[in-house]
């Protein structure tokens, strides 16, 4: 049995009786329904809803204001300090006050948008690109009345809210830029990090040392070197000293001439900081011994000196050198021979 197909057509099949034309022929041309008929919102016929809406955008405008000067307060009165605990208050009270800021603009202009300014639906035929003169200065002229429309000429309250709010929040982003002008531009600090002869391997975040016994072929620890917490601005100098260690079968492991004996048994620890833009490298594959960057999927071969296998980095993870000392506790023979992070540090070799 077979099936003829009939096309829809306006939600009425052509076999229908629902077209616009009783013969059930397609027009060729349909007509323009038009526009629904306007409905007045509640502003357009109260005047008191009108008022009503005006002081809700200008709440909103002054709740950006409020934003903007908890912001200055927050970045001046509640550095980040040393702690843990301090940089935590400082980001809330920035985030949220940072919200409020901009939130209140955001807001504020939605609803002056929906409540006070015109909503006429209007029509405009298609017409070439580039309109003629009398188009082009029609233009302008509705620029005018859109103007005049959204009140603001004869809402002084109004016009100095949406002011302030914009004219203010600028500033949380300008004053924390101009804040950090003529800091430490010390960058030959990066050369150096909190690792020394000697230095124990620890774990992050515990801080307990490393026996190399305890690190087994394909298992990955999260370094950090013993007692960093004593050291001054400890956070800093975390984020430059952070390290990655796997153990692997000797056989597999590849040591560059340059970097001879920097290893254990086995174990490698490499810089944790990518050498592309700076962000953690933890992901490890143990089967390919590979390590993977998840912000641009740079890859290391752990078991060939770090060397870039795929991805934007340009130069392999630096490498630690380690050894056990006495006790059986992994220990650092020295510094990176090189800066870690971004591979732009390689300015200061």
């Amino acid at each position: 049995m077979s099936h003829e197909h009939t096309p829809q057509i306006g939600g009425a099949t052509a076999g229908g009786q629902d077209l616009a034309r009783p013969d059930g022929a397609v027009p060729a041309r349909f007509d323009d329904p038009g526009l629904p008929e306007h409905r007045l919102r509640q502003a357009d016929i109260d005047p008191a809803a009108d008022k009503r809406a005006e002081r809700q955008v200008v709440a909103m405008f002054a709740l950006s204001v409020i934003g903007t000067i908890g912001f200055l307060v927050a970045y001046f009165a509640l550095p980040p300090g040393e702690t843990v605990a301090s940089m935590r208050v400082s980001n809330i009270a920035l985030g949220l006050s940072l919200f409020l800021a901009m939130f209140g603009i955001g807001a504020a202009a939605v609803h002056w948008a929906k409540t006070l300014m015109s909503d006429h639906e209007r029509q405009e035929a298609r017409h070439p690109q580039r309109s003629d003169a009398a188009v082009r200065a029609g233009a302008i002229s509705a620029l005018r009345d859109g103007t005049e429309e959204s009140g603001i000429g004869r809402r002084g309250v109004l016009k100095g809210a949406v002011v302030s709010a914009v004219a203010l929040a600028p500033l949380t982003v300008a004053v924390p830029l101009i804040g950090e002008v003529g800091g430490d531009w010390n960058v030959s600090k990066f050369r150096h990090t909190l690792w020394e002869r000697g230095k124990r391997l620890a774990r992050d975040p515990s801080g307990e040392p490393i026996r190399a016994a305890d690190v087994t072929i394909g298992s990955v620890f999260h370094v950090i070197p013993e007692n960093l917490r004593e050291a001054d601005h400890w956070i800093e100098e975390k984020a430059k000293a952070v390290v990655l260690m796997v153990r692997m079968d000797p056989r597999d492991l590849t040591e560059p001439p340059e970097r001879e004996g920097w290893s254990y048994d086995g174990i490698v620890a490499y810089s944790k900081i990518c050498t592309h833009v700076g962000c953690p490298v933890a992901l490890y594959e143990q089967q390919t011994h590979h390590l993977l960057c998840p912000c641009h999927q740079s890859t290391f071969d752990m078991s060939d000196g770090a060397r870039v296998v795929f991805g934007p980095a340009s130069r392999p993870l630096p490498q630690l050198p380690i050894t056990v000392d006495d006790e059986g506790y992994l220990i650092a023979q020295d510094d990176f021979d090189e800066p870690i992070g971004p591979s732009y540090w390689e300015r200061l070799r």
